[in-house]
């Protein structure tokens, strides 16, 4: 199993610590490192600053939002990364929600999302394989346009830059059933929100036989500490903001998968208590048990008891949501 660095996105503004961790990472063998973006920070823009303060680890978007680029845009900034990284790019790319896609981005939210995602990903790969100009009659992503606002005049081209690598991996962040087994199907490593070592059946079904060397790459915050319940607390900070937050009331997506991983009632419950303007109340009616289980929090023993989980399962990356360099040197230690 390998390790990850997950950064996320930047709050209030950009951290400081940021490049060291990358630089840290790298030095303690780590083979990847990935940003994210929600409604502030892009993804791609922190990537290439590491990216030049780096050599070796692997950059990747874990995730790069699909409203917020076309197809073929986001292609161009993987390709140019690609290039200017020797080769080190990780694509990874998810839809959001109904909230952030109309809100922030100013678009529908696609009405079948599995065939926006499926189109999207056509499209990316056709740039980056640049066998013949993009080209797509599709629902969402038409290429050249047809649209009836259009002027038809468009015209199906190439990129101009050849691609680094047509085999540039491409992973999705994908929650429900029919989303993931469409992941295992298109993509080339799946990014799951909350994963559970001890809960594999929730998502038996929906990866089926994984192709050979596809990627299972979830984010799990890693803290090495004497208390459990004090690590636990961002942990649930986080939970109780995607679960009651980052959704509305009747569409959550987040809070559907906590319901699916066996902690329904509470999962409503937070989403309740964030949507009446009670935060803290919500933070704090996240199960530790939930929070628990989805992380690596404690004494090094404990991490290291609870690391063999995750080896066991069907996760080839584990992707640790760590600002504290010692965790990550004792995760690094534990994983060797």
């Amino acid at each position: 199993m390998r390790l990850g660095l997950a950064l996320g996105y930047w709050g209030r503004g950009p951290s400081a610590d940021h490049v060291p961790l990358a630089q840290e990472a790298e030095r303690l063998g780590y083979d990847s490192v990935w940003t994210a973006e929600s409604w502030g920070s892009d993804a791609f823009t922190p990537l290439t600053w590491i990216a030049a303060r780096t050599s070796r680890i692997r950059l990747g978007t874990a995730v790069a939002q699909m409203a917020a680029r076309s197809p073929t845009t986001t292609a161009m900034h993987a390709l140019t990364l690609d290039h200017l990284s020797g080769g080190r790019v990780m694509l990874g790319l998810g839809l959001s929600g109904p909230q952030v896609v109309e809100g922030w981005y100013g678009r529908p939210f696609p009405r079948s999302p599995l065939t926006a995602t499926r189109e999207y990903v056509d499209v990316v790969r056709q740039v980056l394989r640049r066998e013949a100009p993009v080209a797509l009659d599709g629902r969402f992503h038409s290429h050249p346009y047809r649209g009836e606002d259009g002027t038809g005049l468009g015209k199906a081209l190439k990129p101009i830059t050849h691609p680094l690598r047509a085999t540039l991996p491409i992973l999705l962040g994908a929650e429900g059933p029919k989303n993931v087994a469409q992941t295992a199907r298109i993509a080339d490593g799946w990014l799951p929100l909350y994963w559970s070592p001890s809960r594999p059946e929730v998502y038996t079904a929906s990866l089926g036989s994984l192709p050979e060397g596809f990627l299972v790459a979830p984010m799990a915050r890693v803290k090495v500490c004497d208390d459990v319940a004090e690590g636990l607390l961002p942990v649930k900070a986080m939970l109780g903001f995607y679960i009651g937050g980052m959704g509305h009331a009747a569409r959550n997506f987040h809070a559907d998968l906590m319901a699916r991983m066996g902690y329904e009632e509470e999962a409503r419950r937070v989403q309740r208590l964030f949507l009446e303007g009670r935060r803290e109340e919500a933070v704090l009616a996240v199960p530790d048990a939930f929070a628990d289980e989805i992380s690596l929090v404690g004494p090094r023993e404990r991490i290291a008891e609870r690391l063999e989980l995750w080896r066991k399962g069907p996760v080839t990356d584990l992707l640790a949501l760590s600002p504290d360099p010692h965790s990550l040197r004792v995760l690094a230690e534990l994983n060797s």
